[in-house]
């Protein structure tokens, strides 16, 4: 029986995981996520699927984060008719995370549409709805931890806890292998591995003595101090305090699912202890709010301190509709606005960040991991002006990283958990990362003791062929990807060219210098057009 495994997608980009495992029998999807960063990357989320989503018999889920689940709708919409196997925790938090990205895809395609209808563009429809993403829910079916079951003809799984967030796994799966040996080959998708001394999640667990593995290596690039809990709130205060010192407003991008909850936990302690003023948090993000409820179900006691309930304060908020965010605004100092998405793209941050960026006392304070080109990422980097809703924003405000809080595991603990799943009889896949990060972490477990010829980098659109006596080979690539898209696209250079052209048009004072400029400008441009003409 031929036994291959696809990769569609979070290669050489830590977005878009969806990997498809086929038998002569069945086909299953792990994970089905949406594409985030450049613009070239996430067109990818827009075109048809490199498969027939009919012929999908089953999808195994490893969590609730929209990279990892986020296109679900978009498979039931073309067709897939089959259950979406996940955890109890992440069919809870599916509940809300794909109607919210449905709707919030809906009011971003909408504001685009108007400015695609001024500059005389074809107007573009989402790539779901609101309605389209409550449908999908309907595939959900929820299985516990450390229990086979079977997926489809011929597959069985488990999931393991991945320490994460709620409810995220790692997903062990054997398929039965026709060959000589008629054992069942084993492999293991990692998800995404949760670091250690988190609040709300115990150590990140897996299986030993497998055939091959997928490992996410977000951070393989990257080691962080020894985290306990007593650092992580010492950190959080510390850039609490010198926030509030300049009495400004302080605006944390925040994950709506895990990220918010974490924070809340810990400011919570710190309110409790003294150590922070008790000024008003607002949390203005509605998945964020119902995200909330399922982690206060599904922790209990883990979500209090000192007896009371760290989501209930006198001093906390959780704000409902558009109106009462866009009132948010007219604050000018000593309160924290926590709000979606946590990577600045989408969602009521943006308009938070253009109403505040321009001003000195305001602190940005982000909270986990920016993929390239996405706005965080940018506001990281140090850029001076940014572009938000088509506007030109200066970015005056302090802004911040809390890595603490970050949800992967670092080099160490990634090396530390592969090691654990050892032995390992075949090839170790690094997916879910950057080049440098993959390349990083490679080196490191190839001096740890895995064969440095059994580990892989894939592509996007690579197929190899499984075998429990032979290990992995290629069969076939079909990339989508070029190298550098995932970084920084035309779109990049474009918006950055425009800005620094209308910051030295600024600085002239004659109009003649200016017209010249522009001139110059134009004639370069004509001249790369006859070019391609010629050609």
């Amino acid at each position: 029986m031929a036994i291959t495994l696809t990769f569609h997608g979070a290669c050489a980009t830590v977005t878009g995981s969806c990997f498809e495992l086929k038998t002569d029998q069945a086909s299953v999807l792990i994970d089905c996520g949406m594409f985030q960063g450049t613009k070239t990357v996430k067109a990818l989320n827009y075109g048809s699927f490199p498969f027939d989503p009919r012929r999908i018999n089953a999808v195994l889920l490893t969590h609730a984060h929209i990279d990892h689940c986020g296109l679900i709708p978009k498979l039931t919409g073309a067709g897939f008719m089959g259950p979406v196997y996940t955890t109890p925790g992440t069919s809870d938090l599916l509940t809300y995370i794909l109607p919210d990205s449905g709707y919030i895809q809906e009011i971003e395609v909408s504001r685009l549409n108007i400015r695609n209808r001024q500059r005389g563009l074809p107007a573009v429809e989402p790539i779901y709805t609101q309605s389209g993403a409550e449908s999908a829910l309907h595939s959900v079916r929820p299985q516990g931890y450390d229990t086979w079951f079977t997926a489809a003809p011929g597959i069985e799984a488990r999931f393991w806890n991945a320490g994460h967030i709620l409810g995220s796994a790692a997903v062990e799966v054997r398929v039965q292998d026709s060959g000589k040996s008629g054992e069942a080959l084993s492999i293991l998708f990692s998800g995404d591995i949760g670091p250690s001394g988190k609040a709300f999640h115990d150590t990140p667990q897996g299986p030993s003595d497998i055939d091959f593995m997928l490992m996410e290596s977000t951070y393989g690039d990257r080691i962080r101090p020894t985290r306990t809990n007593e650092r992580r709130l010492q950190i959080l205060e510390r850039e609490m305090k010198a926030a509030m010192a300049k009495h400004g407003i302080i605006l944390m991008p925040a994950f709506a699912i895990e990220r918010t909850q974490e924070l809340l936990f810990d400011l919570d302690t710190l309110f409790d202890a003294k150590r922070l003023p008790e000024v008003p948090v607002f949390v203005d993000s509605p998945l964020a709010t119902n995200a909330t409820k399922v982690f206060a179900k599904h922790l209990g006691e883990r979500a209090n301190t000192e007896g009371s309930h760290a989501f209930q304060r006198h001093n906390l908020r959780f704000v409902g509709s558009t109106e009462d965010s866009k009132k948010l605004n007219r604050l000018r100092g000593g309160a924290i606005i926590m709000a979606g998405s946590g990577m600045c793209d989408a969602g009521r941050i943006r308009h938070h960040l253009k109403a505040h960026l321009s001003r000195s006392d305001t602190t940005v304070i982000l909270a986990g991991y920016q993929a390239p080109a996405t706005l965080g990422r940018l506001l990281y980097d140090g850029e001076k002006i940014v572009r938000i809703h088509g506007e030109e924003i200066a970015v005056n405000a302090r802004i911040r990283m809390l890595d603490e809080y970050s949800g992967h595991a670092d080099q160490k603990h990634l090396i530390d958990w592969a090691l654990a799943r050892a032995p390992l009889r075949h090839q170790l896949f690094l997916v879910h990362g950057e080049e440098n990060a993959r390349a990083q972490l490679a080196a490191l477990l190839g001096s740890a003791g895995f064969p440095r010829k059994d580990i892989r980098m894939p592509v996007i659109g690579e197929t190899v062929r499984l075998s429990k006596r032979d290990g992995a080979r290629t069969t076939r690539v079909r990339a989508t990807l070029q190298p550098g898209d995932a970084q920084r696209d035309w779109h990049n250079d474009y918006a950055a060219t425009v800005i620094a052209l209308k910051e030295k048009l600024n600085t002239l004072t004659d109009q003649r210098q200016r017209a010249k400029l522009l001139k110059r400008l134009e004639r370069q441009v004509d001249g790369a057009r006859t070019k391609r003409q010629r050609r």
